[in-house]
C-alpha cells in the first residue's frame, strides 16, 4: 500500500459506518464486491476538515459485478439480500449496482452525452465517475485490511481538489451539479475546471 492508500483505510477503519458496509459486503461473498463513491471520499474529506465522520454521506454505493446474469430480477434478488442484512436506517441508505448490468440502463438514465460500453469490473466503473477524487473504491478482505482501487490516485482527494476525469467527455455527467453539490457541503474543496 501507498502512504496514502494507508492513510486512506487509517480513516476508514475510524467511519463505523462505512466499515459496517464494508463488512457485510465482504459477509455477503458479493462477486467483485466492493464500496465506492461518497461512501469512501466522504469521510476523508471530513477527517482532514474535523466533521463528523458521516458528515454529508446521502448513501453507500455497494458495487459488485456478476455478467452471468445481468436480468433486472437477478439484480433485484441481490438488492433484497444486501438491504435485509442492514437494519433501518442504513438499510435505506445502502444503494446495490451490478456493475456488468450498468450500461444496459446508463445512457437511457443520464442521457446519451456519452457511450457507456460494459464493464468488464466493479473497479472499472472506477474510471467512469465525473471526477478524479471520486473515483476510488475499497474492499474488505478477509482479514479485515482494505483494497483500495483508484485509477487516479489519491492526490486530490487527499488535496481537497475536484479535476475532471480525464476519460470522460467535458462537460458530460452533470459536473456542475455534482461539484456544486459536494462544494455546498465542503466549501474548503477546490474546484478545477479543466
Amino acid at each position: 500500500m501507498t502512504a496514502l492508500e494507508t492513510r486512506l483505510a487509517d480513516i476508514l477503519h475510524a467511519t463505523p459506518t462505512t466499515m459496517q458496509v464494508l463488512r457485510t459486503v465482504r459477509d455477503l461473498g458479493l462477486p467483485d464486491g466492493m464500496v465506492f463513491s461518497g461512501a469512501v471520499y466522504q469521510p476523508v474529506w471530513n477527517h482532514l476538515t474535523g466533521r463528523a465522520p458521516d458528515y454529508g454521506i446521502k448513501d453507500y454505493d455497494v458495487a459488485y459485478h456478476d455478467a452471468s446474469d445481468t436480468s433486472y430480477e437477478a439484480e433485484d434478488g441481490v438488492i433484497r439480500r444486501v438491504a435485509a442484512a442492514f437494519e433501518p436506517p442504513l438499510r435505506d441508505l445502502v444503494e446495490v449496482r451490478n456493475q456488468a448490468r450498468v450500461h444496459l440502463w446508463f445512457e437511457q438514465k443520464f442521457g446519451g452525452d456519452e457511450p457507456y460500453p460494459p464493464l468488464e469490473s466493479s473497479a472499472a466503473a472506477l474510471e467512469r465517475f465525473v471526477a478524479t477524487a471520486f473515483c476510488v473504491g475499497v474492499r474488505m478482505e478477509a482479514d479485515d485490511s482494505l483494497s483500495v482501487f483508484a485509477p487516479f490516485g489519491l492526490d486530490d482527494l487527499f488535496a481537497l481538489r475536484l479535476r475532471p476525469n480525464p476519460l470522460r467527455v467535458k462537460g458530460a455527467g452533470g459536473w456542475a451539479r455534482t461539484t456544486g453539490s459536494a462544494k455546498a457541503r465542503w466549501p474548503e474543496i477546490t474546484v478545477e475546471e479543466a
